[in-house]
């Protein structure tokens, strides 16, 4: 049988990606980002620290950026 997936490794994989999507849109600091999308800067924390976050509030994220939810899981480990 393959190996079980690590949940906390895949946290962790989601907010790495959740951080790189900020960067890339021009955003030096999760707080600007947090800021300027009317969103707690903890709530945004937890995503990119890939903490126990809510699924809404990834998905808020993804609408930002404009991209589905296939293209964000895709290729992610």
């Amino acid at each position: 049988m393959g190996k079980k997936p690590n949940p906390d490794s895949q946290l962790k994989a989601i907010g790495e990606r959740v951080r790189d999507l900020r960067i890339k849109a021009g955003y030096s600091s999760y707080d600007s980002f947090a800021d300027y999308h009317d969103m707690t800067p903890k709530q945004y924390w937890r995503l990119e620290t890939g903490k126990n976050f809510m699924m809404t509030s990834l998905l808020s994220i993804l609408k930002i950026h404009k991209i589905t939810l296939e293209e964000f899981f895709k290729n992610l480990e």
